[in-house]
């Protein structure tokens, strides 16, 4: 999959299938680890991503919401909320075929090039044990909270001086 066929659409309503599909995938790992059997397993994920979405909504309506193609096709999504002093990234998925190429890495980056040239500070939450958060400390974000699940990074515009918001020890996976 080459980077440069990379492209970023507006999500609409004919997305919902392949949406709630991603996001069963983002919980595939856990999933494994429970008794449930398949039907529970999926009325578990659909009950989840509806209400990721009633609270994506409720919280972020102004937000941007994407799906990530390459070659025309879905492999992702990215949920951006951008202010007058900062950018929220909400949410950034991609299928599992779709991890571990630089996709995120290129995507990331090109939302950083314009918090940078805006002067914007960047901020998202990631999940303790995720692996991406490799990819967000080599873009220069720094832990700033936690809350036992979710590590709280925020990341200064690079040419900006930087607020004193003090920066956490990351807690790396072994």
């Amino acid at each position: 999959m080459s980077l440069h066929t990379l492209n970023l659409r507006l999500a609409t309503e004919a997305d919902r299938t392949f949406l709630r599909m991603l996001y069963g995938t983002t919980r595939a790992h856990e999933l494994e680890h429970t008794p449930w059997d398949q039907a529970a397993r999926e009325r578990f994920v659909d009950q989840q991503f509806q209400a990721q979405r009633s609270y994506y909504q409720a919280h972020y309506a102004d937000a941007e919401q994407y799906v990530i193609e390459a070659s025309g096709q879905p492999i992702g999504r990215a949920y951006l909320l951008w202010t007058d002093t900062h950018l929220q990234i909400i949410d950034l998925a991609l299928l599992p075929e779709a991890c571990g190429r630089g996709i995120g890495g290129e995507l990331l980056g090109r939302f950083l090039e314009r918090a940078d040239r805006e002067g914007l500070s960047a901020g998202l939450h990631v999940e303790s044990y995720n692996p991406a958060q490799r990819l967000y400390f080599r873009h220069g974000f720094e832990v700033v909270g936690e809350n036992g699940v979710y590590l709280k990074l925020r990341r200064h515009p690079r040419g900006h001086q930087a607020a004193a918001e003090p920066a956490l020890r990351p807690a790396m996976p072994s």
